[in-house]
């Protein structure tokens, strides 16, 4: 038997998730939460409270409380913070389909009117982001978003890799030298990085597979809802990998996040209206097309121009937007990787293959237009080639020159990627813009809250 008052009254008394409480009908227990919905109707409030496991109605009866305990409830605001205690009974008419009979109850923190109402703006809950945290679905999707952490990191850390952790602020770009955000390192010019791969390279000479976790940053000025200016870059490198062998891994790691995340989160996955027989499917082989293939595919299918509304002519050298890969995965299940595409729009440390116009990459696409979320090559590893390939590009060889020592004390064929962790999330949660795919969006008009 619970003894009310001494866990009521005690903010760090033994209490019970309340995703635990609906499956013991009958039992008397403790649940500490916050207001999230509350009405009142002939002498009873009807409160319910969330806590991090799920959501219960409380049902407290004005002639069954104390006058202080209903005064409490009857005035507490939505996203007050309460202790509540009392019996859980089966209702399949409530939410998770049971409630509790409330005995004694005591608002931790009632606070002011909560400012977040019905039918805000997206706007307007970027403002509150930090309120807006609380909802039921940010709070599923920052559930998920863990949990890809989690399994991203035990699929690579059972297959061999170290976790290294290279630094965010560098003197030279990463891929491309443009799009960088600058920063003032104590009167010298720096960058925050855009990809940890040049530092991930230098690592596999010590520990051969490695791969860094931590945020990157794009100075793009793009407005999709696939674009952020930072997020979570997870990039993998491999000593003696080329481009087919890093494809097979990139392919097995997205399959271990999606097979998990279906077989350990069905109900929370659920809550986005995804099936998990969906990512369940997800397993290799990935399809694989070739760039031109692509471009076949596109001219075929027809990609309208939003300017003009004609349909699209693509010619070899074209990049593709979110429109195209829209077309090239709207009908797919799965995943596919788009390979060896021009070296005139990939990045410099690319190898050239022996057609002399194409660089040994390949860039995984999400099903269902969700668009690109990995990108993956081999690396030039003789220092002849990358010094060439810089200068035909234009680099300024000074930043490079630890980068360039690599390739003169035993350097070896290698291959590495990058997986943008959100872009995975809005995948795989069906989500219609990526910004509710990471706690604190940084989109190109929005560094607040």
């Amino acid at each position: 038997m619970i003894k009310q008052s001494d866990i009521v009254l005690n903010y760090f008394g033994n209490v019970t998730e309340i995703s635990k409480a609906l499956l013991e009908p009958g039992k008397e227990v403790a649940l500490r939460g916050w207001l999230h919905r509350k009405r009142s109707s002939g002498g009873k409030a009807f409160a319910v409270i969330r806590d991090r496991t799920g959501i219960i109605q409380c049902i407290v009866d004005k002639a069954k409380v104390s006058e202080g305990e209903w005064n409490a409830i009857d005035g507490a605001y939505l996203e007050s913070s309460m202790i509540v205690s009392g019996t859980v009974r089966k209702d399949e008419r409530a939410p998770g389909g049971a409630e509790l009979d409330v005995k004694e109850l005591r608002v931790i923190h009632s606070g002011k009117e909560y400012p977040i109402t019905e039918y805000q703006s997206p706007e307007f809950l970027l403002d509150v982001r930090h309120l807006w945290l609380r909802s039921q679905r940010l709070i599923k999707s920052m559930e998920t978003r863990s949990y890809v952490f989690r399994y991203a990191r035990k699929f690579l850390d059972k297959s061999g890799f170290y976790e290294i952790t290279p630094p965010l602020l560098t003197k030279a770009g990463g891929e491309t030298g443009a799009n960088l955000f600058e920063v003032d390192y104590f009167g010298q010019k720096a960058y925050l990085t855009e990809s940890s791969q040049l530092y991930a390279e230098a690592m596999i000479f010590a520990l051969e597979k490695v791969y860094s976790f931590a945020p990157s940053y794009r100075a793009e000025k793009s407005r999709t809802t696939k674009h952020l200016a930072e997020y979570w870059h997870l990039e993998p490198e491999m000593a003696y990998f080329n481009n087919a062998k890093s494809m097979k891994l990139q392919e097995k790691l997205i399959s271990y996040i999606a097979n998990n995340l279906a077989k350990d989160n069905e109900d929370m996955l659920r809550a986005f209206n995804v099936d998990p027989a969906s990512l369940l499917k997800i397993k290799p082989p990935f399809e694989r097309i070739t760039y031109e293939k692509a471009i076949s595919i596109l001219n075929e299918k027809g990609v309208t121009n939003p300017e003009t509304k004609e349909k699209k002519r693509f010619e070899w050298g074209a990049d593709f937007g979110v429109e195209e890969e829209r077309v090239l995965t709207e009908d797919k299940e799965k995943p596919i990787f788009i390979y060896n595409w021009p070296k005139e729009i990939k990045a410099f440390y690319m190898p050239i293959n022996k057609d002399g116009r194409t660089v040994a990459c390949a860039d995984m696409l999400a099903p269902r237009g969700h668009g690109e979320i990995i990108g993956g090559s081999e690396r030039i590893w003789k220092l002849d080639e990358l010094e060439a390939r810089m200068k035909e590009v234009g680099l300024n060889m000074e930043n490079y020159q630890w980068y360039l020592d690599l390739r003169k004390y035993g350097s070896v064929p290698h291959a590495g990627f990058g997986l943008g962790i959100e872009r995975v999330i809005k995948w795989m949660l069906n989500l219609d813009h990526i910004r509710d795919a990471i706690p604190f969006p940084r989109l190109i008009n929005r560094i607040a809250p």
